[in-house]
């Protein structure tokens, strides 16, 4: 018995910023929205690209995660980088991390997001 594999990652929104998350999630990092089950609450959304799944929900007594993040994959950092600073929002580096190329932002809400590429 022992843990598989990860199923999504939570991320918290203030309430009403399901547009501006579809914007970042969708339409700068190019995750598809996927459809919520009918049973579940209405607010929120989920996204997902390949076997990455990001479940981001309405928290009526929103903070920010300023330091807790996911960190997700890409195939081309230097893309995305470029069209996350067209946008305005912040990139930065960090530490190196052995085998990766990598930089943070943050999502419209200030939730910290680590963006990664396999060197």
């Amino acid at each position: 018995m022992g843990v598989v594999g990860l199923d999504h990652v939570q991320i918290a929104i203030p309430a009403g910023g399901e547009d501006a998350a579809r914007e970042f999630f969708a339409g700068l990092l190019g995750m598809a929205e996927v459809p919520k089950p009918s049973n579940l609450s209405s607010s929120g959304c989920w996204f997902g690209s390949g076997s990455v799944a990001i479940h981001v929900g309405v928290d009526p007594d929103f903070t920010p995660a300023g330091k807790a993040h996911p960190a997700l994959l890409v195939d081309d950092l230097a893309e995305l980088r470029q069209r996350l600073d067209e946008a305005g929002f912040e990139t930065r580096d960090d530490k190196p991390v052995e085998g990766y190329a990598r930089f943070f932002t943050y999502d419209p809400f200030g939730n910290r997001i680590e963006l990664m590429q396999r060197l």
